[in-house]
């Protein structure tokens, strides 16, 4: 039997911390400034300590009715002192542990400690406590640590250039802060370049008055491209501290993932519970055969501040065969692939976009030629990402496809502006829904299928123009 850190009472004690509200209201009735205001003060004080006892005793009697029981086949938290509450999760049911240790956890030797399970929903954590680091040891060790003994066909270990190129490519808003930002700047000029025009068709009198507010609007737009690129890079800061001294290890039955400075995490995954792998990219990294490895596990990227990743960056053909010791492999070739035929249901909307954008700008240019200039620029703005994504979607007719492999299946597709690879036992395949539009339902030769597959939130790819004969080949096979 064990009590979570001493730490905790603090945590449970803000929980009353409404109580302080008392010493302030007495505080402002009865404090003055002078020596009979602040004898009357310091006379009540012991009520003031009163109180703040008060609350440190409910978060202390909280932390001593917190108890942690550990055995060999549950790991049970009970909580409370008149209505108890046990959390008792069976070891056979763990997907995953995680330990945290943030710098500030250091000198108390504390750290915090998430168990996960297939229950739940929206990636919520079953169990989380703060408990001391001989403790927390003592509850990991329910998923073991594989060892590995200088085995050649181990993961590969993360270099520092594919971190840093990981938390580059995967920072929040990479390209859109870099997009965002030269919108601004050079928005910035062209709209104090229109708006100096019109105010000069105006009375000298209100010269001056127009001069300083159109000096402010470049200078507004710069600061707002800046705080886009700012933005940016503290997010890859972050990523950086968060991602550097990866390390992973291996066997058949249990993963661990270690990473982070300031934070240091530790993962243990319980490789049946995976529910499937996903090798991402964009289309930069697609040029340069580039990959990330991703797995979708319970407790595992849980935190939206942490993404599942298994390898951060990595060659798309040498991913070395640590991988296959949990069954993943992606050199298969694709059985199922959409035909040439299908490339409307890839690029119609985008394409589509890219002209009627166009022609707004030819109306536009028509009717207000005064704005030109500006439309000129918002044409190029707004065309950079739809050609972009016209690219992405051109090259995933001839990327996307279905595999069906003895037990495993793979699927290739895409969604936005990346492009996925997911790997897969066929039991964890729970839906596959296939699915016409008008158009193809005329013809009925071709459909789009939708597969779903097991995890806490959201997981369904798309392969879009597939034939009909081979859908129902692929649903066969499933």
């Amino acid at each position: 039997m064990y009590h979570e850190h001493p730490l905790r009472i603090m945590k449970y004690s803000m929980k009353n911390i409404w109580l302080l509200i008392f010493p302030l209201l007495r505080g402002a009735t009865t404090l003055k400034f002078n020596a009979s205001g602040f004898y009357a003060w310091i006379s009540g004080a012991w009520k003031d300590v009163a109180i703040l006892g008060i609350i440190l005793l409910f978060g202390f009697v909280k932390w001593y009715f917190s108890r942690i029981s550990i055995t060999d086949t549950a790991v049970i938290h009970t909580d409370g002192l008149f209505f108890k509450i046990t959390n008792s999760i069976p070891v056979e049911n763990i997907s995953a542990v995680t330990s945290e240790r943030p710098f500030l956890f250091v000198p108390f030797k504390a750290m915090t400690f998430k168990c996960d399970t297939r229950a739940g929903v929206f990636k919520s954590t079953d169990m989380k406590l703060l408990v001391t680091t001989k403790v927390g040891e003592e509850l990991m060790s329910h998923i073991p640590k594989p060892v590995v003994q200088g085995e050649e066909d181990d993961f590969p270990e993360p270099t520092v250039l594919s971190v840093l190129l990981f938390s580059a490519f995967f920072s929040s808003g990479f390209s859109g802060a870099i997009y965002i930002a030269t919108f601004f700047y050079k928005g910035g000029d062209i709209a104090h370049d229109i708006v100096t025009n019109w105010i000069a068709r105006l009375t000298e009198t209100t010269a001056k008055i127009s001069e300083e507010l159109i000096l402010g609007i470049p200078k507004t737009a710069i600061v707002i491209g800046t705080f886009f690129l700012a933005a940016w890079l503290l997010s890859f800061m972050i990523n950086v501290l968060r991602y550097s001294r990866f390390r992973v290890s291996a066997n058949e039955k249990y993963i661990n993932v270690s990473c982070g400075i300031t934070n240091r995490k530790e993962y243990r995954i319980r490789t049946e519970h995976i529910n499937y792998t996903d090798l991402r990219q964009n289309l930069i990294m697609k040029i340069c055969n580039a990959v990330s490895v991703n797995i979708s596990c319970a407790g595992y990227g849980s935190d939206k501040n942490h993404l599942p990743v298994l390898l951060p960056m990595r060659k798309e053909n040498n991913l070395g065969s640590g991988l296959e010791k949990i069954g993943i492999s992606s050199e298969k070739k694709l059985d199922f692939r959409p035909g040439i035929s299908g490339i409307m249901s890839y690029i119609c909307i985008p394409f589509i976009s890219v002209i009627a954008v166009f022609i707004l700008y030819k109306a536009g240019c028509k009717y207000i030629p005064q704005l030109s200039q500006l439309l000129y620029f918002l044409l190029i703005m707004g065309e950079i990402p739809l050609v972009w994504l016209t690219i992405v979607k051109f090259a995933a007719l001839f990327r996307s496809g279905i595999t069906i492999d003895g037990d495993k299946i793979i699927v290739r597709c895409t969604k936005m502006t990346a492009f996925h690879t997911v790997i897969a036992e066929n039991k964890k395949a729970v839906i596959v829904e296939v699915i016409q539009t008008p158009f193809q339902r005329i013809a009925n030769k071709q459909c789009h299928l939708r597969i779903w597959f097991t995890a806490e939130s959201t997981s369904r790819f798309t392969v879009k123009a597939i034939s009909v004969e081979d859908a129902e080949k692929i649903c066969n096979l499933l």
